[in-house]
């Protein structure tokens, strides 16, 4: 039995070893540096998340994961500038009025890009929780923080396979808790995003392997609530982008 798992470990580490070189040189990174979309930097280190996310997970997960969704686009553009043409959340709202043989990138890479360009920006901070407007907002939509919480939690462990966990907002403020398969975006469906969770596997499994479960609850130590307070106010104002 410990012979099995040895060479279990061994072969995991060596398709580790494989794998990320091949993110490294994948031509879309290539593509990224070209075109109209733009991979948006980190506002904090690789590192400013852990032990909750791990720098190499942010590394691989930023670097290469979001920066093909950005080369995905920006080939998509060479034949369809009108992806470009406006800011990508009209764009993800506008999805049924695209070229059909556009709408599959726009879906898969806009929604990812949007998805991930919230993600980062909603991250990097200590945790705790929000105060003024949203805090109400949360207690009277969501039934409080820690309902807040476990629901989000259980909904981002229900996804089968890969997706996000969502709290939408309205122009008026009203929240709702909703998931996504994949990387749908809720504007796809007229719907603002607030905050969100990456469950895809590439989002935690190097520290947490198959334990999901954990990494949503560890997920709320380095949420910056500053940020989606920001978000907030943006909804209301009728400026929230992506």
């Amino acid at each position: 039995m410990i012979a099995i798992t040895r060479r279990r470990a061994l072969f995991g580490a060596a398709a580790l070893a494989s794998v990320y070189p091949i993110l490294r040189s994948s031509p879309a990174l290539a593509q990224a540096a070209a075109g109209p979309f733009s991979l948006p930097a980190l506002p904090y280190a690789p590192e400013a998340n852990e032990p909750s996310i791990d720098k190499m997970t942010m590394e691989i997960h930023h670097g290469r994961h979001h920066a093909a969704f950005i080369g995905n686009l920006n080939a998509a553009a060479k034949d369809f500038p009108q992806i470009a043409a406006m800011p990508m959340h009209q764009v993800l709202q506008k999805i049924g009025e695209m070229p059909e043989a556009v709408r599959g990138v726009i879906r898969n890479s806009g929604g990812g890009h949007a998805n991930h360009a919230m993600f980062w920006t909603i991250m990097g901070g200590k945790g705790g929780e929000p105060s003024g407007d949203l805090a109400a907002a949360i207690t009277r939509d969501l039934g409080g923080m820690e309902k807040m919480k476990t629901d989000f939690n259980a909904a981002g462990v229900r996804v089968f396979g890969s997706g996000w966990v969502f709290v939408t907002v309205d122009a008026t403020g009203k929240l709702a808790l909703t998931s996504r398969p994949n990387q749908d975006n809720p504007r796809m469906d007229g719907q603002m995003v607030l905050m969100g969770n990456d469950v895809w596997e590439h989002a935690y499994y190097l520290k947490y392997q198959n334990r999901r479960a954990d990494y949503l609850t560890g997920w709320w130590n380095i949420v910056n609530w500053q940020a989606i307070e920001t978000r907030y106010a943006a909804a209301k104002a009728g400026t929230l982008g992506i």
